[in-house]
C-alpha cells in the first residue's frame, strides 16, 4: 500500500504517504468551487510530471558522473475548455545549472526526462510540452 486519503470536508483531502508519514493536503481549485489554499489533485498530477522528470534525470546520471544539482522545473497546467473536465496540456520548463554540459549530455538528459514513468503513464491525448533552458 502506498498511501491513505481522508476527505476532511470543505472540498479538502489529507493524504499520508505510508512509508514516510509525510502528509499532503489538497483543495479543490478555485475554478471548481474550491478555495485554492493547497495543491488541487490536478495540480499534483501536473507537478508530479515535472518532479518525475527531474528525479528520473538524477537517477540516470548517477553512474555517469553528470551533476544536475540545482536543476529546477516550472509547471503550467492547462485544463480543457470542453467536457469532460480534464488536463489538456502540461507545460514543463526545466532550467539546468550552468555546468557546461556537452551536446551528448544535453541530448541524454532530454531523452531521460521524456521517458519518465509519469510521462508514459498519462493518456496519449494529454499534450506534454517540455522545454529545456541550458
Amino acid at each position: 500500500m502506498t498511501s491513505t486519503i481522508v476527505y476532511t470536508g470543505d472540498l479538502r483531502t489529507e493524504m499520508v504517504h505510508l512509508q514516510s508519514g509525510s502528509t499532503v493536503i489538497t483543495d479543490a481549485p478555485t475554478d471548481n468551487h474550491g478555495k485554492g489554499q493547497a495543491f488541487s489533485p490536478t495540480d499534483l498530477m501536473a507537478t508530479a510530471l515535472g518532479s518525475c522528470m527531474l528525479t528520473t534525470m538524477a537517477i540516470g546520471t548517477l553512474s555517469r558522473g553528470i551533476n544536475i544539482d540545482g536543476a529546477s522545473a516550472t509547471v503550467n497546467k492547462i485544463m480543457s475548455a470542453d467536457a469532460p473536465r480534464r488536463i489538456a496540456k502540461i507545460e514543463v520548463v526545466i532550467t539546468m545549472p550552468d555546468n557546461g554540459y556537452s551536446e551528448e549530455e544535453k541530448n541524454l538528459l532530454e531523452r531521460i526526462a521524456r521517458a519518465c514513468p509519469i510521462s508514459h503513464s498519462v493518456h496519449p491525448d494529454l499534450i506534454q510540452d517540455l522545454k529545456f533552458i541550458w
